[in-house]
C-alpha cells in the first residue's frame, strides 16, 4: 500500500526518481510498470507548481489518489488513467498527446473521469430544475449526464478513479479547517460526498472508500457533533480495546476446539455510522451494540453458521438482533451474518461472521469482480457479482433514452443509489430485482414495456391483489393482461401508489405523452397563432423561433 504520509513531491521528470509508484509497479508486467513511470514522467512537468480548483497541489493530488486506487488493484490502465486525467482540463493538446502515448483505452478511461464532474449536477440543490434555465443550457446538462451515465456503465473502472479522485479532494478538504475563505466550497464538497459519493461507493459495494468518505463529510458538516464521538471513543479506548481482545482470545479458543479454521480481528469504528444509529434507535453511546464489535472470518459458509451457533451456546444472543445477509444479501449484494450477544460482564457485542471471499468483497465491492468480467485472472470471490453490482446502472442507462430533462434524469440516479431492492418471482422461476416498495405494475414494466401498459390485475402467490399492493421478498407475481388499451392516468397519482420505481413512471408518462401529442400540438398551434394575431406578430418566422431557442423542430417539445 502507498501510504499518503510517505508521499513527498517530485518534480523531476526522470522515470527512475518516481520512487512512490513502486508500490504500484510492482503488482504489474514491466512492460505496464514502465508505462505508468513514462505517465509519471509526462505529467509531472505539465503540472509543475499548478494547483486543482480545490486548492491542492496537481502532484500531490495525484499522488493521493494513486494511494487509494492502489488499495482497489485495478491495474496499470486505471492507474494510468488517475495519473493522466487532470491535464485534460489543464492542456489544450492533452487528448491527442494521451492518445498517442498511452493509447486509446487510457484516454477514454481518463475522459470517463472528467465527465464524471457532472456529478456536481445530481446533488440534491443543484439538480432542482429553474424556470430560468435556457433550453440549450437544459439540453447540455441532460448529455452531460447521459455521456457520464454511458462511461461509467462502458468500464466501471472510471467510477473507481473517480471515487478515489473524489475521496483525496475530500482528505484535503478537511485539512483546510482554518482556511475561511474556502469554507462554503469546503462544505459543497462534503454535500456532495454525502449526497451522491458514499452513496455510490455503498450501491457498488466498495466499503472500504465508503466509510471513509461518510466519515470525512460528517467531520465537516457537523464538527461539533464529530469531536463529541471521537471523544466518547477515545475516553474509554483503552477498557474497550482490553474487553475486545478477551472476547477474541475466547472465540480463538472455542474455534479451535471446534477444528474449524478461522481468523478473529476487532472491526474497526466509524464515526458516521455510530451517529445514525445513535439517532435512529433513539438511544446514547454505551447503548450500542456494535462499540464493542468483532469479526470472524472463515473458509467456506458452512462454517458461518457453524461458528454463528457456537457465538450463540458461549453467550446470549439479544432479540431482533441477527441478520442474516447470506441468504438475503443487501442490495449492494454484501453477505455476512450479524449477531449482537450479551458477551462477558453483560456487555453487548456484535459480532460479524463470513467468509474470506466475502470479506474481500465487502470491502472492495465491484473492483474485486472486474477482472472477471474482462477476462483477466486476478482477484477472487463471486465471479458474478460485477453484473449485479452495475445492473441497476445499466438500468439508469436505459431510463436516460427516455427522459428529455437533466432534473428528472438526476431524480432517477439519486432513486437508484438509495433504493433497497426486493426479489420477487415470474411464474416461469426467473427472479426479478425491484426497488422496495415496488407494487404489480412496477413489476410488469420491468419484464416488458408493453406488460405494463396492458396490465390489469396481478395474483400474488396465486392469490389475486390489487394493483398498488407493496411487493416482499419472495413473492411469486403473475400480471394479468389485456390485448389491447394502455395504462390509467390514476397510476401517476403518487398518493393511490401504484407505481415506486421511476422506470415506471417514465415509461407511463412516454404513453400519455405519445397519445397526446398530436391533439397538444393543435391546440398549441392554434393558440400561439391566435396570440401572435392579437401581438401583431403574423410574419414571425416559427421555425426559426424554435431554432433560436434549441429546439431541432418547431413541434419538439
Amino acid at each position: 500500500m502507498i501510504k499518503a504520509s510517505h508521499l513527498k513531491r517530485v518534480n523531476t521528470a526522470a522515470p527512475g526518481e518516481f520512487a512512490w509508484l513502486e508500490p504500484l509497479t510492482g503488482r504489474e508486467t514491466e512492460a505496464h510498470a514502465n508505462l505508468l513511470r513514462e505517465a509519471a514522467a509526462y505529467a509531472w512537468p505539465l503540472y509543475g507548481e499548478r494547483t486543482l480548483a480545490g486548492g491542492e497541489s496537481a502532484c500531490e493530488h495525484v499522488m493521493g489518489t494513486l494511494a487509494i486506487l492502489s488499495e482497489l488493484r485495478l491495474g496499470h490502465e486505471a492507474a494510468a488513467a488517475a495519473l493522466l486525467w487532470p491535464l485534460l482540463e489543464l492542456e489544450a493538446n492533452a487528448v491527442r498527446r494521451i492518445k498517442d502515448k498511452f493509447g486509446a483505452v487510457i484516454l477514454e478511461l481518463a475522459e470517463g473521469v472528467r465527465r464524471m464532474g457532472a456529478m456536481r449536477a445530481l446533488s440534491t440543490r443543484s439538480a432542482i430544475r429553474s424556470a430560468t434555465l435556457r433550453a440549450e443550457e437544459e439540453a447540455a446538462q441532460l448529455e452531460a449526464l447521459r455521456k457520464m451515465l454511458l462511461a461509467m456503465v462502458q468500464d466501471v473502472r472510471v467510477v473507481l478513479i473517480k471515487l478515489a479522485d473524489h475521496t483525496q479532494d475530500l482528505r484535503f478538504a478537511v485539512k483546510q479547517t482554518d482556511a475561511q475563505t474556502l469554507r462554503v466550497a469546503r462544505e459543497a464538497t462534503a454535500r456532495l460526498t454525502r449526497d451522491i459519493f458514499a452513496p455510490l461507493a455503498n450501491r457498488l459495494g466498495v466499503w472500504q472508500l465508503k466509510w471513509e468518505l461518510e466519515d470525512l463529510a460528517f467531520r465537516i458538516l457537523q464538527p461539533d457533533t464529530y469531536k463529541h464521538i471521537a471523544r466518547l471513543l477515545d475516553d474509554k479506548r483503552v477498557n474497550r480495546e482490553d474487553y475486545i481482545e478477551a472476547v477474541m482470545a475466547q472465540l480463538r479458543a472455542e474455534l479451535k476446539r471446534a477444528g474449524i479454521e478461522g481468523e478473529v480481528m476487532g472491526r474497526p469504528k466509524h464515526i458516521y455510522s455510530i451517529h445514525n444509529k445513535m439517532h435512529k434507535k433513539g438511544v446514547d453511546f454505551e447503548a450500542l451494540y456494535d462499540v464493542r464489535a468483532v469479526r470472524v472470518l472463515v473458509d467456506d459458509i458452512k462454517d458461518c453458521y457453524t461458528v454463528l451457533g457456537l457465538v450463540h451456546n458461549l453467550w446470549s444472543p439479544i432479540p431482533k438482533e441477527f441478520d442474516d445477509y447470506i441468504a438475503k444479501p443487501k442490495a449492494n449484494n454484501y453477505r455476512s451474518l450479524h449477531t449482537a450477544v450479551i458477551g462477558p460482564e453483560g456487555k453487548s457485542v456484535e459480532v460479524q461472521i463470513r467468509t474470506h471471499d466475502m470479506h474481500y468483497s465487502s470491502e472492495l465491492g465491484v473492483a474485486a469482480h472486474w477482472r472477471y468480467k474482462e477476462g483477466g485472472r486476478h482477484g477472487k470471490g463471486n465471479h458474478g457479482g460485477y453484473d449485479e453490482k452495475i445492473a441497476w446502472l445499466r438500468q439508469v442507462l436505459d431510463w436516460k433514452d427516455d427522459v428529455r430533462d437533466a432534473g428528472d434524469l438526476a431524480e432517477q440516479f439519486r432513486t437508484g443509489l438509495f433504493d433497497d431492492t426486493i426479489y420477487v418471482f415470474t411464474p416461469q422461476g426467473k427472479v426479478v430485482d425491484l426497488p422496495k416498495g415496488a407494487t404489480p405494475i412496477d413489476f410488469a414494466y420491468h419484464v416488458h414495456t408493453e406488460l405494463g401498459h396492458r396490465c390489469r390485475g396481478a395474483k400474488i402467490d396465486g392469490v389475486m391483489a390489487p394493483l398498488n399492493t407493496s411487493l416482499r421478498n419472495g413473492q411469486q407475481v403473475d400480471i394479468t393482461s389485456v390485448t389491447q388499451g394502455g395504462p390509467s392516468r390514476d397510476w401517476l397519482n403518487p398518493q393511490l401508489g401504484f407505481i415506486r420505481s421511476q422506470g415506471a413512471r417514465v415509461k407511463v408518462r412516454q404513453w400519455f405523452n405519445r397519445q397526446n401529442f398530436e391533439t397538444d400540438v393543435a391546440q398549441g398551434r392554434t393558440l400561439l397563432e391566435r396570440e401572435l394575431q392579437r401581438q401583431g406578430l403574423t410574419a414571425l418566422n416559427l421555425d426559426k423561433l424554435a431554432e433560436e431557442q434549441g429546439y431541432d423542430k418547431l413541434n419538439d417539445y
